[in-house]
């Protein structure tokens, strides 16, 4: 053994990201894991990915799919690895030491992925591959294989001349700086607030909002006294319960104003920037701005496909929005209030409402959705839908928080492992999102998935159970459904996997599976109180399904704005100089967006958009893959059984575990046998009656 390879070895031996991975399941070594441990991991596999990408772009052989798409395909495995637990430590459970490593990986990330994607060798391998492609003999997943890879090349400059790949590939590398500076600068605003109350300050919050407060209070050193963060879970509760107008008002302040406070920890000059140099990225790419760039390998294709859908929704959820603030301003006027419906009031006056209207509190509806119940509650829905069954197992994961599930399939087959981390904590960004430390795959032999579901429900006290909103119970499910799109996934090239579909086509796994939530079998096994574990009596069951499209003009305009201005500040042809927070007012003017509902995400902390940008000019997908889920839940609706066995393992082939085998529309149509209609959608969100509150 020579000095450079005792130095390599000693090197794998004191690193445990580099030594071999022997946990249970293949999981990283996070017991012996520390932060210091990640940079010489990164650069490492960085050169060893570099190493492999010159070696496929130098043969000298004839390009063929084995020495240049399979190569290509089993490249880069180190770096997956580490990468993938980083960007969950960085997600998840962040702190000094990974935020600093963070900052400086990101433009190395990027300059290393334009260096492969601008590589003109290997451009020109994969070109000659796809200009025989219909001569080499290829699979029907082999070809998709090849017609991605040339659709990434392509789509990263790699068909441009050399002046153009040098300013594309800087642009990409201030862009990941951007991204990664934007997340960090949310976080450190959401870090930085609480609301510190006293028992005095209670007034309208149930039990379960007082224990969480307070067990927030007590982690942040305030024992004795109430905490509200800007975690969704506890902001949103407050404002929804809270009768002290003045304090919902200090918390919604807040909470919007996050990236837009002043100070290092401010946005708007980040986004003028990264809206500018994505503008001049789809330029050099030949496009007219970045939303055309952009939707063109979407399901969508054009801005203008994707607008029609928001238009159309829109105008319908103003009507029903107005009729909706109408009502809450008749119960101002009704208690004796001289004021007019302000944003911070609508969640207040929204419940109050529900409750006078269909006898139904938030309040005694949420100690029946505890949280472990719910997922019971998934999991016994993807046993019935696709015979999973799940079985905890205890291993060291990445926080003490985080939990594990052995999935098997119906004949005791291993499938994945599930691991969910459901609490907000000063360690975690905000939001409820899937991610994996694997993907599936069968070109280097049966790999089995590793899938994580991230929410941020509020952590209860010590010794009793967490609860859930019902909206917290729907996120659970829609995370859960992501999760089964990983675990689920049969496909042989890693390329295909899992979730690396179309951006408008991602959300149809997760948001068809939150209708299984509503399943009568389901919820009525699962939703027992926390107290008495009695079901939840059929009389509030059925009052909490007549209420599904209660406040759907709020939530629709909530969503649909945001949906809007990420189209609008992306069909920008010049970006120069932009006023964003002039730009957010101007564009809602125009729109005529109700002055009582805020954006759900406004742009100075828009994460979707901004934080590494993978629904940039893409926020219209929820929208448009909600068309889809709901007219693919009819599909079962139409067989009179939730579960229908038939259309279940029509669901699974063609959907979720397909990944990108197919284009979405013909994958789609190999499930229900048509394209959509958007009927369902409308009939789901209420406004085929815009009449009705």
């Amino acid at each position: 053994m020579n000095r450079m390879t005792e130095t390599s070895a000693a090197a794998s031996a004191q690193n445990p990201l580099l030594a071999d991975w022997t946990a249970a399941f293949g999981l990283p070594p996070f017991a012996t894991l520390s932060p210091e441990h990640f940079r010489p991991a990164f650069d490492r596999a960085l050169a060893a990915h570099r190493t492999e990408l010159d070696a496929i772009a130098a043969n000298p052989e004839r390009p063929s799919f084995d020495n240049t798409i399979v190569a290509l395909e089993k490249s880069g495995r180190d770096l997956d690895r580490v990468a993938n637990v980083f960007f969950v430590k960085a997600d998840a459970d962040t702190g000094e030491a990974i935020e600093a490593i963070e900052r400086d990986m990101s433009p190395l990330l990027a300059r290393h992925s334009n260096a492969m994607y601008l590589d003109r060798k290997l451009y020109a391998r994969i070109g000659d591959l796809y200009a025989r492609r219909d001569t080499l003999g290829l699979s029907a997943e082999q070809a998709r294989v090849l017609d991605r890879y040339h659709t990434r090349f392509v789509r990263a400059g790699g068909a441009l001349e050399k002046a153009s790949q040098d300013r594309l590939a800087a642009i990409n590398e201030r862009l990941a700086t951007l991204g990664t500076q934007f997340g960090q600068n949310v976080l450190a605003d959401e870090k930085a607030y609480a609301l510190i109350i006293d028992a005095a300050d209670l007034a309208g919050l149930p039990d379960f909002a007082v224990a969480a407060a307070a067990a927030v209070a007590e982690e942040r050193a305030h024992k004795g006294k109430y905490a509200v963060t800007l975690a969704r879970s506890s902001c949103e509760g407050f404002l929804q319960f809270s009768s002290r107008r003045d304090l919902r008002e200090k918390v919604f302040q807040a909470w919007i104003k996050r990236g837009e406070n002043g100070g290092s920890t401010d946005n708007r000059a980040l986004i003028a920037e990264m809206v500018a140099l994505r503008g001049e990225r789809a330029r050099l790419l030949g496009f007219a701005t970045f939303a055309d760039y952009r939707l063109d390998d979407q399901m969508a294709k054009t801005p203008q496909a994707a607008r029609q859908l928001l238009d159309d929704v829109w105008g319908r959820a103003r009507g029903k929005a107005g009729v909706e603030r109408d009502a809450l301003q008749a119960m101002i006027a009704q208690e004796g209030g001289n004021f007019a419906l302000a944003p911070h009031d609508w969640r207040y006056y929204a419940e109050k409402l529900r409750k006078a209207k269909y006898d139904l509190d938030e309040a005694e509806i949420k100690p029946y959705f505890q949280l472990n119940k719910m997922i019971d509650a998934a999991f016994e829905t993807a046993h019935r839908l696709f015979g999973l069954n799940f079985k905890a197992v205890c291993t060291p994961l990445y926080h003490p928080d985080a939990r594990a599930w052995d999935v098997t399939d119906a004949a005791g087959q291993h499938v994945g492992l599930f691991i969910g981390d459901y609490f907000a904590r000063g360690s975690k960004h905000s939001g409820a999102w899937m991610t994996s430390l694997r993907d599936q795959e069968k070109l280097s032999g049966d790999i089995r998935p590793i899938i994580l579901n991230v929410c941020n429900f509020s952590k209860p006290a010590a010794g009793q159970p967490a609860l859930l909103s019902f909206d917290d119970a729907r996120t659970l499910f829609h995370e859960f459904g992501h999760a089964l799109h990983g675990l689920l996934s049969n496909v042989t090239y890693p390329l295909l996997a899992g979730t690396a579909v179309a951006s408008d086509f991602v959300e149809l796994p997760s948001q068809l599976y939150e209708h299984w939530l509503e399943v009568p079998e389901i919820l009525q096994k699962y939703a027992r109180h926390a107290k008495t574990n009695e079901p939840m009596p059929k009389v509030m069951f059925d009052k909490l399904l007549a209420t599904r499209t209660y406040g759907q003009g709020f939530s629709t305009i909530e969503y649909t704005s945001c949906a809007l201005v990420d189209l609008d500040i992306h069909a920008l042809p010049d970006a120069d100089k932009l006023d964003v927070s002039k730009f957010e007012r101007d564009t809602l003017a125009k729109m005529q967006m109700p002055s009582e509902i805020v954006m759900r995400h406004r742009l100075p902390h828009f994460q979707h958009l901004f934080s590494g940008g993978g629904y940039a000019a893409g926020y219209y997908s929820y929208m448009w893959s909600e068309v889809l889920d709901a007219d693919a839940f009819e599909a079962f609706s139409e067989t009179g059984n939730a579960f229908d066995p038939a259309t279940a393992k029509k669901l699974r082939d063609f959907i979720y575990s397909a990944g990108n085998l197919r284009d979405p529309a013909e994958a789609y149509k190999a499930f229900r046998g048509r394209l959509p209609s958007v009927e369902p959608l409308l009939k789901k969100r209420g406004l085929n009656d815009t009449a009705a509150v």
